[in-house]
């Protein structure tokens, strides 16, 4: 079963909510078997507008990914923010399918995996 992403990106305009709201989340993230992949750290933006912050959370599953953005935990964390950030995030589904070889072409854009 191919696992389940958050991806981030994320401008912080109050400082003090933020800070509120990462104290609250990790619970959230905990019981659903969220991990951080990325949090924040160095980055180069090599193509389109960047961010500030940019994090990557893995869970064991798509849907777990799903159920911890709507669970009761994450919406009472999120509220904390009180407005005070710019972000576009996602939720995906990972790929578990073959990799790229010089004799296979990679997958059509936009298709699902499998």
């Amino acid at each position: 079963m191919a696992k389940g992403y958050w991806i981030a990106r994320v401008d912080v305009r109050d400082a003090e909510a933020y800070k509120d709201y990462v104290a609250a989340n990790g619970v959230a993230f905990a019981k659903h078997g969220g991990r951080f992949l990325v949090r924040g750290g160095a980055y180069e933006a090599v193509m389109g507008q960047p961010r500030s912050r940019n994090v990557v959370i893995e869970f064991p599953s798509y849907a777990d990914a799903l159920a911890c953005w709507n669970s009761d935990l994450y919406q009472a964390a999120k509220a904390k923010q009180r407005g005070g950030v710019d972000a576009e995030i996602l939720v995906i589904e990972g790929y578990d399918g073959p990799q790229p070889n010089t004799s296979e072409p990679a997958p059509e854009a936009g298709r699902a995996s499998e």
